[in-house]
């Protein structure tokens, strides 16, 4: 029988994953199946510290105007919905579901934050159950393997979409107690089977508005005052821009169906 360390069997299966899901990225943006794009984290970045930070562009790259929209506009983002999940530990939290709870322990509506700003920061404290440094050492551990699942809720031209976008991360970084931090079970959700969540069928719209993407935003013309606008209106990308040779384009491989990749790891826990 062949024994591995840890961290070596841990590597060893990240790099194991490299041919599962593939992340369409450009100049360090992750595009997605909606009008936000992931600035951070990147896939696969071991995460720590006081908070956790997400970066999203919520405009396109420019394609969308910021709220206020109409309620009859053809294209407008209804919410982002944000949850860090894990089937390792069975722990499902919600960082945002729209609606801020006390003391921030869920975060509210991430379109109404940071006000005339196109890229939309998300800090969130860390559950008390992740506190700790380093990878987990027992299966009693809720640290480890996770997935940030970015939905998003939104309107292109007149077609209602709800799409699923996860990345996997490792929360393996040192976390201190800060006193900020809420209980787990007060932000833990039941965990959906992926048959549930079904997001083969959600995200069926595809890949959006990665450069070379031919897709014209139809909108309102801004009625705002000034103050949450986007500024000009970028210049279409060219095929020159596009995802060939000729671009900065890397193909991430790490897992659409996590599955496999977390029993693989529960199993050499136990």
């Amino acid at each position: 029988m062949i024994h591995f360390t840890y961290p070596t069997f841990f590597l060893s299966l990240l790099v194991s994953r490299a041919a599962t899901l593939n992340f369409t990225i450009s100049g360090g943006q992750i595009f997605t199946p909606g009008f936000a794009i992931l600035d951070a984290p990147q896939p696969g970045t071991p995460l720590g510290g006081d908070t956790i930070e997400v970066a999203l562009d919520v405009t396109a790259d420019g394609k969308l105007n910021l709220p206020p929209y109409s309620d009859d506009s053809p294209s407008r983002i209804n919410n982002i919905t944000i949850f860090l999940y894990s089937y390792i530990t069975g722990r499902n939290f919600t960082i945002t579901n729209g609606t801020a709870s006390t003391n921030n322990v869920s975060l509210g509506d991430i379109m109404q934050s940071e006000r005339g700003s196109t890229v939309k920061h998300v800090k969130w404290n860390w559950p008390d159950c992740l506190v700790g440094d380093g990878k987990p050492e027992n299966a009693d551990s809720d640290r480890g393997a996770y997935n940030i699942s970015i939905r998003q809720n939104f309107r292109l031209n007149g077609d209602n979409h709800y799409t699923i976008f996860d990345v996997p991360i490792s929360v393996t970084n040192k976390i201190d107690f800060t006193g900020n931090n809420p209980p787990c079970d007060s932000v833990n959700n039941p965990l959906l089977t992926p048959e549930e969540i079904d997001a083969d069928s959600a995200n069926s719209v595809g890949v959006l508005f990665a450069p070379g993407d031919s897709i014209v935003v139809q909108q309102p013309d801004s009625t705002d005052d000034g103050q949450d606008g986007i500024g000009p209106t970028k210049p279409e990308a060219n095929p020159g821009d596009g995802l060939g040779s000729s671009a900065n384009k890397v193909e991430w491989a790490l897992a659409t169906h996590i599955i496999a990749f977390l029993s693989i790891i529960y199993v050499f826990i136990l």
